[in-house]
């Protein structure tokens, strides 16, 4: 039987919910730009990246249900996973209504969920780099697993000036004013705070934007006085 699961609750705990049909598993488009130029043939495509996209399906009713149940199942955003793709979810919201007096009615209606263009595993676990041995270079080799680069968040406690790095090139500078200050590096949203959600921009040198992990190893180099560094949402799928 089909099912989705928003934020860890699953729609098989919600009485009488059915989900009868579920959105086929698609690649979203590239957003593109394009500039005519006088005197060129064809134009200029620029790309802009991937775009958010819906995913529609249907819901029905059976037997004994609670439709508020189900008005608050939906109520929410976040993240969802659908049983044809059960070990990935989407972050997504639902921006178009949804027609619960049809559902009363006729015991189906239809959902409209919008998702970010990236997947992600609902297995992979943060990993986890302690310096109990007060090394002053970190060389990690990070797997991402999915079949497109990733842009993880990266959290580093240490103190002082951190480098960082992918292979050979440094990425970032980042000043820690105090031991054992952290910092969170969040490059899918390009912002670094604590972990209070307090902004530490200011406090790092470099473009987030370039912290990114393609598709199989990326080798990544911290050097510094750091004591722990733990990456999540390494590997990433379209």
């Amino acid at each position: 039987m089909a099912y989705i699961i928003i934020n860890g609750v699953s729609s098989k705990t919600i009485e009488g919910l059915l989900i009868q049909t579920l959105p086929p598993i698609s690649k979203p488009k590239i957003r593109t730009s394009a500039e005519e130029i006088d005197g060129r043939d064809g134009d200029v495509v620029t790309t802009l990246g991937y775009a958010a996209y819906d995913k529609p399906f249907k819901i029905g009713l059976k037997g004994d249900y609670n439709v508020d149940d189900v008005i608050k199942f939906f109520d929410t955003s976040g993240q969802v996973t659908f049983s044809n793709e059960a070990d990935k979810y989407y972050n997504f919201a639902i921006y178009n209504q949804i027609d619960f007096e049809k559902l009363i009615r006729f015991k189906t209606a239809n959902v409209n969920m919008h998702v970010q263009p990236f997947k992600y595993s609902i297995d992979e676990t943060e990993l986890v780099f302690n310096n109990p041995s007060d090394e002053t270079i970190a060389d990690l080799n990070i797997r991402n697993n999915g079949n497109i680069y990733s842009k993880p968040t990266i959290t580093i406690q240490g103190a002082g000036a951190i480098n960082v790095y992918i292979g050979t090139t440094q990425i970032l500078l980042i000043n820690l004013s105090s031991a054992g200050e952290t910092i969170i590096l969040n490059v899918e949203d390009m912002n670094a705070y604590d972990p209070n959600g307090n902004y530490l921009n200011r406090q790092v040198t470099g473009d987030l934007n370039n912290l990114v992990f393609n598709a199989g190893i990326t080798n990544l180099k911290v050097t510094g006085a750091y004591e722990s560094i733990k990456i999540d949402k390494y590997s990433r799928w379209i």
